[in-house]
């Protein structure tokens, strides 16, 4: 999580792909969106707005069965601000207008 919320995203990646490989679904799928939101900001970091937007969208769609809390964390919040982002880069705006996603614990 440290590494996610930082905004080292190939990092977060890497480390939340190990958890993915160990789990089963719900949880899998879960963590499979964590795992395509990070990817989807190493792209924009590099400059691809294409493989940015089309992880957003799938890392969203993963993410929605286990709203609004799984795994103890806010995915009402983490939802949003992704969903945020990606609207603005489907509109053609830059999505660093927004603050970038973080995970929260659950309230």
């Amino acid at each position: 999580m440290e590494l996610f919320n930082s905004g080292a995203w190939y990092e977060a990646h890497d480390a939340f792909e190990e958890l993915w490989h160990e789990q089963m679904d719900p949880e899998r799928k879960l963590l499979q969106a964590i795992v395509q939101i990070a990817v989807a900001h190493v792209h924009l970091e590099r400059g691809n707005t294409r493989g940015c937007t089309i992880l957003l969208g799938e890392g969203l769609g993963r993410l929605q069965p286990s709203l609004p809390v799984a795994l103890g964390l806010d995915l009402t919040t983490l939802h949003t601000v992704v969903s945020d982002r990606l609207s603005a880069l489907q509109s053609g705006q830059d999505p660093e207008v927004f603050p970038p996603p973080r995970l929260l614990p659950a309230n």
